[in-house]
């Protein structure tokens, strides 16, 4: 079993943006583990995604479903499509215990996301929790803590 480097889970953090910001969705589903989750609390301390109300909680269905949306002919709403832009600082790595397979990174971002005349800016703490799945890094949680989550939103379409 090949086992991941630091550097091996910062870069996994840049290209989830890249292939979000270039929206290459099929590939970001790849990135997934299958019991993954995408998590958005309403709280910013919030620790359950569960038993409390959340932004966003979606499993890999969920998640599948949100890229089929995106690709539908027939979706009005994305025509024409949205698109984003993510500004990462250099993720640190929060958790490395390969023994224990726990891997975690925590990154700042700004998200920027348009759609015709529309753009809105997100300020995000994300983090990342990784596991191995057959020698290949997969995203097993990804919780993205928005800086104004107690705000009224709009639709936010795309992946932070």
């Amino acid at each position: 079993m090949t086992l991941p480097t630091r550097d091996d889970l910062i870069d996994l953090v840049y290209h989830e943006a890249r292939v979000i910001d270039e929206g290459r969705f099929d590939e970001w589903l790849e990135l997934w583990a299958a019991d993954s989750y995408y998590w958005m609390p309403l709280d910013y301390q919030q620790e359950d995604p569960k038993n409390m109300t959340s932004l966003m909680y979606e499993d890999a269905f969920l998640r599948k479903l949100r890229v089929e949306r995106l690709k539908g002919l027939r979706t009005f709403s994305q025509k024409p499509k949205s698109r984003c832009s993510h500004v990462l600082n250099r993720p640190s790595v929060e958790a490395f215990d390969p023994k224990a397979g726990e891997f975690v990174t925590r990154t700042a971002v700004h998200y920027v996301e348009t759609r015709l005349d529309d753009q809105f800016l997100l300020a995000a703490t994300v983090h990342h929790h990784f596991e191995m799945v057959e020698d290949e890094l997969k995203i097993k949680l990804k919780r993205v803590d928005l800086l104004n989550c107690d705000a009224a939103f709009g639709n936010i379409q795309l992946f932070i």
